[in-house]
């Protein structure tokens, strides 16, 4: 629907302000605000209704409705684009009402998706999203799916180019092939994880809203060089890369996608598999942007993806990223985090220390690497051990996996002193030093 031009397509953004919303409604439009920005287009007005529930019809009330109309052609607007997503008639009502294309928030995310999916498998993971969004709003939407154009969202590439007119039979043959696909690469996947666990290397995943700056730190802690960018969802695809601990340990660190309020459903199932990776990880980083007035319902969100994955029982470090901005935006107060941190939901694992960093302090960097190697340390088994002279391999394992804090070599076999991690446990007791 919108190509990037010169000339970026406005929107009027409309939302419901209910008395249960977690979150003031002037915040959640400009965070849709943002979003739009993101997908190309920009915000020409906003519409805010106060209520309970949406109008079953059309969302907002007739007369937000008409308001809504009027706005669009004073201010020369391209469409409008709802706080929520819509059912199928509520898209189509307030489109003929407005007499012009309605988008909801669900559309929009997929429309950045499909702009910032670069590899096969989030190509495909999209355009699933994609076309069970499409399969509910088939029947009776002839109207609104013209003038939303040929693409799901604002965009026109990806699993998008697929035509409007499909049917019902055809939508749901390539979702049944899309998912065996994806069954296929998650195949792939999990074998690349098991080869991870069987290498005894610790997995620690940063994790938290879009835009915190995961990638950025990612890169600084492995060294790499993962997209960068101040924009919501910069970055989708999972990267695995290694790190050094102070006690020269290895660790695998895995960037994942960020979270976010209202993240469609849809969504979360394509990327079940990719925020698989979470689930298989010993420590998660949770980077939150203490720079942002939003920081605890940012927080709170993502704890509830990680109770609803299944994840929310890992030891979690708790970084308080972009301390610098947050100095400059006077948000700098030693009690925030801790303030936070119980505001949280309950969870099986509740931290209790918060790192304030900078993604580009040296020192800062340092600290989160100390912090896992302690979290580590609190897995591991101090043991005595005597490995025969054949035993190398394990010794290497030892070196590359444990923590050795002193060896000698003596007649009967090589004497180590090591901090074990549950991974190596069983494979060292044969060998445990008599007393």
């Amino acid at each position: 629907m919108i190509e990037t031009q010169e000339k970026k397509q406005r929107f009027i953004l409309a939302g419901i302000d209910r008395p249960a919303n977690p979150i003031d409604e002037d915040q959640s439009l400009d965070e849709l605000s943002e979003l739009l920005k993101t997908a190309g287009g920009e915000e020409a007005g906003r519409v805010v209704q106060k209520t309970d529930a949406a109008d079953p019809k059309l969302y907002v009330g007739k007369g937000k409705a008409e308001e809504l109309s009027d706005m669009v052609k004073t201010l020369g607007a391209d469409g409008v684009i709802c706080d929520d997503e819509l059912a199928p008639a509520q898209l189509q009502n307030l489109s003929d009402l407005v007499d012009t294309k309605v988008i909801d928030r669900s559309l929009l995310i997929l429309d950045i998706f499909t702009q910032r999916a670069s590899t096969k498998e989030a190509q495909m993971q999209i355009e699933l999203a994609q076309l069970q969004y499409r399969l509910t709003r088939l029947t009776g939407l002839g109207t609104e799916l013209s003038r939303q154009g040929a693409s799901v969202g604002l965009h026109t590439r990806g699993g998008g180019e697929t035509k409007l007119e499909i049917d019902r039979r055809r939508i749901r043959s390539r979702i049944s092939f899309l998912k065996g696909q994806l069954k296929e690469i998650a195949k792939d996947r999990n074998n690349e994880r098991t080869g991870r666990r069987q290498s005894g290397i610790p997995i620690v995943a940063l994790v938290g809203y879009t835009n915190a700056g995961k990638s950025t730190l990612f890169n600084r802690l492995t060294d790499s060089d993962v997209l960068e960018e101040d924009e919501l969802f910069a970055t989708l695809d999972t990267t695995v890369r290694r790190a050094q601990l102070p006690d020269k340990r290895k660790v695998l660190m895995v960037d994942t996608v960020g979270f976010i309020h209202k993240l469609p459903a849809g969504l979360i199932d394509a990327f079940r598999a990719t925020l698989e990776e979470v689930c298989e990880a010993d420590i998660l980083l949770h980077v939150v942007d203490m720079s942002s007035p939003l920081a605890e319902l940012q927080m709170k969100v993502t704890y509830q993806e990680l109770i609803d994955l299944k994840a929310a029982d890992k030891p979690i470090i708790t970084v308080f990223n972009k301390k610098d901005l947050a100095a400059a935006a006077g948000r700098e107060k030693g009690e925030d985090a801790d303030k936070v941190i119980q505001l949280l939901p309950p969870i099986p694992y509740r931290p209790q220390k918060v790192l304030k960093t900078s993604a580009f302090d040296p020192d800062d960097l340092s600290a989160i690497l100390a912090a896992v190697q302690t979290e580590l340390e609190k897995r591991d088994t101090t043991m005595d051990l005597v490995l025969p002279f054949d035993q190398g391999a394990l010794a290497d394992s030892l070196h590359r996996q444990a923590v050795v804090v002193k060896e000698e070599y003596q007649e009967d076999g090589l004497h180590m002193e090591v901090r074990v991690p549950p991974a190596l446990r069983k494979r060292v007791e044969p060998y445990l030093a008599k007393e």
